[in-house]
């Protein structure tokens, strides 16, 4: 039987101790399964040439055998869309995209991330199942951009007011994404 793998990749500045990332990275590990979370370079001016390469080389640490989920937030969403466009295999099982930043305003920390590739083929072609994870109230996307993800014709989750759904709007412990990474199955429902 396969080991489960996850792969969690943090947005602009990092996670922190307190964000639901680590927490996650925490609980998964306990669980016994094989977890990948690493610190990008640079990650308060990030150039996502060299975010790309340290993904790409995590990428190979994990057994190609493994299922493999994928669990990003804010600009580690970007980075996988890059990353995804590049790819011409399916290397994931599931992919969870939480708090993507709008693609139409260019954050100038991370301007290199811009324009982002928004085709839904790159994502279905590198993973079984893909799932947007959206807040209704995020201060980096609003509800309006956040149909330039919707479009792409890929599973949509939309919380009530989470804010950027990080630990300043009170993502510390999450226990629903970690039901979502363990149980395998779309939630609809938050």
């Amino acid at each position: 039987m396969n080991q489960n793998s996850f792969l969690i990749m943090h947005g602009l500045g990092g996670s922190g101790p307190d964000h639901w990332q680590t927490w996650l990275a925490q609980e998964l590990t306990q669980r016994n399964h094989h977890v990948c979370y690493p610190t990008f370079s640079n990650f308060y001016l990030p150039n996502k040439k060299v975010w790309l390469e340290e993904l790409s080389a995590t990428i190979k640490t994990i057994p190609e055998e493994n299922d493999l989920t994928i669990i990003t937030h804010s600009l580690g969403c970007l980075l996988w869309l890059h990353y995804a466009s590049t790819l011409n295999k399916q290397i994931a099982k599931q992919v969870i995209l939480v708090a993507p930043p709008s693609p139409s305003h260019i954050l100038t920390e991370a301007k290199s991330f811009y324009p982002v590739p928004l085709d839904g083929n790159h994502l279905m072609r590198t993973s079984a199942e893909t799932l947007f994870v959206h807040s209704s109230n995020d201060p980096y996307c609003s509800l309006d951009d956040s149909k330039n993800y919707l479009n792409l014709g890929l599973p949509s989750v939309t919380i009530p007011n989470a804010g950027h759904i990080n630990t300043k709007s009170g993502h510390g412990e999450w226990p629903w994404i970690l039901d979502l990474c363990l149980s395998r199955k779309e939630i609809v429902q938050y």
